[in-house]
């Protein structure tokens, strides 16, 4: 089965200015693919084109087999994509109920109108109008609008912006569950923590090139880093009495890297037992997709990045 999205070499420019510049990447059908990046890195103008938002200046792009800068296929994509964006125009004066259907009513196969209020869990505000709810419940409005065409490929851009904890993870659940029943997406979000629960694999986007692309466990050697062991020293103590190298931080703790991380702990507990007994604020584990994700896109050399969208 050919791959729902193909992105070959594409670049975009404005001016002088490189939004997109020889950026390539796969989605497979059925999968959920994270294009993460700083503000300005290129991913908004990458997604664009691929939502026939823009033009692009050069090369291979396809979703679902259809080139989204051809006009004359224009209609057929459209009728196969859903798009939840930033900013959605809707009339405020309509109701819940009234916005799905009318959006229904723009594609060949709609899904069941009550069983999207209740998959993005509005169920009981059908007759409120729009400008009336609040953010949250607007954004949740903007993901049944994405869902209500039955899409085959849906395009999230920051799709949990204003939502509460449980709202986020119900959000999260109905993204999972539209993967399990075949749909493509296509998300870009600035919580790592939505991309590490949510895509089956992560490109990461800088001055307009792809720099890193994996999964959330091995994106940027994620699965094979060291790993980092933290804790507050006992009182009375530096990082120049333990039996391992360590070094301070600013909050007050102290960071061990480790290749071997059982026989670094059983060090550093038999070295605690024969002194207090703790280390308090004890923590395990390899460097975070955040952090990952902020050494992959830092500007530590102090270049600027341009005006890239």
């Amino acid at each position: 089965m050919t791959p729902a999205v193909v992105v070959e070499d594409l670049s975009k420019s404005y001016g002088e200015v490189h939004a997109v510049h020889g950026v390539s990447f796969t989605v497979e059908r059925g999968e959920i693919f994270a294009l993460l990046g700083r503000n300005g890195a290129g991913k908004s103008t990458t997604m664009e084109i691929l939502e026939r938002f823009r033009a692009r200046d050069a090369d291979r792009v396809d979703v679902l087999g259809i080139d989204p800068g051809e006009r004359s296929t224009g209609r057929a994509l459209r009728e196969r994509i859903g798009l939840v964006l930033q900013d959605i125009a809707v009339e405020p004066y309509l109701t819940v109920r009234e916005t799905i259907a009318r959006n229904a009513g723009y594609y060949p196969d709609p899904r069941d109108i009550d069983e999207v209020i209740g998959l993005v869990d509005l169920t009981g505000l059908e007759r409120k109008k729009v400008r009336s709810l609040s953010g949250g419940q607007k954004r949740r409005l903007d993901l049944a609008l994405g869902v209500i065409g039955n899409p085959s490929v849906l395009f999230l851009d920051e799709p949990t912006t204003g939502f509460d904890p449980n709202a986020r993870r119900g959000a999260w659940q109905l993204v999972r569950d539209l993967r399990d029943a075949g749909v493509t997406v296509l998300l870009t979000t600035h919580y790592m923590e939505e991309a590490q629960e949510l895509a089956d694999r992560v490109a990461v986007i800088a001055d307009g090139r792809i720099v890193a692309e994996g999964t959330p466990t091995t994106l940027g050697g994620r699965d094979t880093a060291r790993t980092r062991i933290r804790f507050a020293l006992p009182p009375g103590c530096t990082p120049a009495d333990l039996p391992v190298v360590a070094t301070a931080a600013e909050d007050g703790l102290v960071t061990v890297e480790s290749a071997e991380p059982t026989g670094t702990l059983h060090q550093l507990t038999d070295w605690a037992l024969r002194r207090t007994g703790v280390l308090a604020g004890l923590t395990v584990g390899r460097p975070s997709l955040e952090d990952v994700y902020l050494r992959l896109t830092d500007h530590s050399d102090g270049a600027p990045q341009g005006s890239a969208r």
